[in-house]
């Protein structure tokens, strides 16, 4: 008799267990409809409440004086080479080389960034992290690529008919009347074709962004893990005042 209740315990113990198993959810219908996020819509005044801290705070931060800035920096104000594009590359040659050569040993040859990269000027004034953001809004990171000197004379013929000034340190190219190349130096020294050379630039460039295609003749990477607006504040905090101008590292023959 106990054997008979003790299987029927059971079987109605399985039974209940079965019938109270939920079957798993399954997709059955995808809404969706545009939202317009404009002026229309009213605040919330628990979320405004919550937010304001924080916003407060970000500003603060943001707008913090770094360094200064005593005339305008622009991406115009040159032809062949910028006051703001100077002191764009020249930042992350003096910034991301310690990392580099930590890293590899070996120093950052040059750098080479892309004209349209840089969205803003640099107003005459405080200069704060802000700044930063306006000039660089991408995340876009440093990475040092090492060239043979056959792609590095493919980039110097990029740059000559581009007729940009993409942002260039670490180098000085000289032109003829002709718009040849007149002469090409790197880090003060003759170029050497035979020789291997290390670039910094973005990481947007080294997959063929602004139609940068030489760097797929790259014979190695290595990522920084810096973004350059990082290293743009980095070098806001060490500096009083911002002096970069247009040079000499670019520059065509009269």
């Amino acid at each position: 008799m106990n054997l008979k209740i003790q299987q029927f315990v059971i079987i109605i113990t399985l039974f209940f267990f079965a019938s109270c198993k939920e079957s798993p959810p399954s997709l059955s219908k995808i809404d969706a409809k545009h939202l317009a996020i404009d002026s229309t819509l009213m605040e919330i005044d628990s979320v405004e409440n919550f937010v304001a801290p924080y916003r407060k705070r970000v500003n603060e931060v943001l707008d913090s004086t770094l360094a200064y800035a005593p005339y305008m920096l622009t991406k115009g104000d040159g032809v062949y080479n910028t006051s703001e594009g100077n002191l764009m590359a020249d930042i992350i040659l003096q910034e991301a080389n310690p990392i580099f050569k930590s890293r590899k040993g070996a120093d950052i040859d040059f750098v080479l960034l892309n004209h349209g990269g840089i969205r803003s000027i640099i107003s005459k004034g405080n200069v704060s992290a802000r700044t930063a953001y306006e000039v660089m809004p991408f995340e876009n990171s440093i990475v040092v690529v090492e060239l043979s000197g056959a792609a590095v004379l493919e980039m110097i013929d990029f740059l000559i008919s581009s007729k940009r000034a993409h942002p260039i340190s670490g180098m000085q190219i000289v032109l003829d009347q002709n718009d040849k190349l007149k002469s090409l130096k790197i880090q003060g020294s003759p170029f050497i074709e035979n020789k291997n050379y290390y670039v910094a630039t973005s990481n947007y460039l080294v997959t063929g962004g602004d139609n940068m295609g030489f760097f797929k003749g790259m014979l190695g990477t290595t990522d920084t893990d810096y973004l350059i607006r990082n290293a743009m504040i980095d070098y806001f905090t060490k500096v009083d005042t911002l002096r970069a101008k247009v040079d000499d590292r670019f520059y065509k023959l009269n």
